[in-house]
């Protein structure tokens, strides 16, 4: 087996290096997206395209009718692409064992086994492994997220500022696909300028640089209360900003990295790494850590699973969550 990159296939596909088999499987969507994009648009030109590019989606192929496209020969043009989607959804998939054994050089098989991976111990998953170039994906790590958005528009040759960073990162998630077509619809808006702030992120993506997730969790951090009531306000107003179900996790991700901080030692960058945290944010988590102490934090996490419970009406009657989430902070800061 070569567990392959997503950089290394696609360089090798610019240079029309092509292997008959390639098998695409694991969690991030995102990056086996990327590969069936390219070579359904690139691999063949438009017109050997119209003859030679065959595409099956898992729900509604039979595993005989795959092996029989992949054994074609291609017309007006020596390569043929076979693109089988959602591979997870196909019945039978062990039978495409015959195919694996024995690939036709002319044609490029590539199948994208999405959300999933194959069972390592069956025959078949082993056998895909020796006879196909193999690309396992992962979720990436939240902690992961900005220094991906910054490689990403990096390489568009952009900047980005760190706090538009963290704006995306903690309104989008970890949705990669969404996050880029994000930044591609606020670089169509910047003109002539290469810096993308948080300005740009308000205007284009809809997201209130002042009153989002992560200024509650600043505030919150440093026991700022006026302040912290004031974005809550603005969560009850605008309801789509920042649903309750996210602020609570997003508030139990942040504290739970303060509460490593306790049992983490060394510089401050090297506590960062062993945290999980972006360097440049590492102030925040500090100045919670030395606000609360550890029991305080402690009583935190304890708050943020206790009103987790009732915000889906498990131990309470049910309260707005606005109301619900000041009460919250309230004991927070007591």
């Amino acid at each position: 087996m070569q567990l392959m990159s997503v950089e290394k296939i696609l360089g090798e596909w610019k240079k029309k290096i092509y292997k008959p088999i390639y098998w695409l499987e694991g969690e991030e969507d995102y990056y086996i997206d990327q590969l069936v994009d390219y070579a359904e648009a690139h691999i063949l030109t438009e017109s050997e395209a119209s003859f030679n590019l065959t595409i099956f989606y898992g729900r509604d192929a039979a595993w005989a009718d795959i092996i029989n496209a992949c054994r074609k020969y291609p017309m007006f043009s020596d390569k043929q692409v076979v693109i089988l989607k959602e591979a997870q959804q196909l019945r039978e998939m062990d039978k495409l064992e015959a195919y694996f054994n024995l690939p036709l050089s002319s044609t490029i098989f590539i199948v994208a086994y999405k959300e999933k991976k194959l069972d390592a111990r069956t025959k078949f998953a082993k056998l895909v492994k020796e006879r196909a170039e193999f690309l396992s994906t992962k979720k990436i790590y939240d902690s992961a997220l900005p220094e991906w958005v910054n490689t990403y528009v990096t390489r568009l040759e952009y900047t980005i500022s760190p706090k538009a960073t963290m704006l995306l990162v903690d309104h989008i998630g970890n949705d990669l696909a969404r996050i880029e077509n994000e930044i591609q619809k606020i670089l169509i808006n910047l003109k002539t300028r290469k810096t993308i702030t948080e300005e740009d992120v308000e205007n284009f993506v809809g997201i209130s640089k002042d009153f989002n997730i992560f200024e509650l969790q600043s505030a919150v951090a440093a026991k700022d209360l006026v302040k912290a009531v004031r974005v809550i306000r603005y969560f009850g107003d605008n309801p789509k900003a920042a649903p309750i179900q996210l602020v609570l996790p997003s508030l139990y991700a942040f504290f739970s990295k303060v509460f490593m901080i306790f049992g983490a030692s060394g510089p401050e960058d090297a506590i960062a790494r062993q945290i999980g945290v972006n360097g440049f944010f590492f102030k925040n988590y500090s100045q919670a850590s030395h606000t609360y102490g550890y029991e305080g934090v402690e009583k935190v996490l304890l708050l943020l699973h206790q009103y987790n419970l009732r915000s889906i009406g498990i131990n309470a009657t049910r309260i707005e969550d606005e109301a619900l989430l000041k009460e919250m902070v309230v004991k927070m800061m007591m």
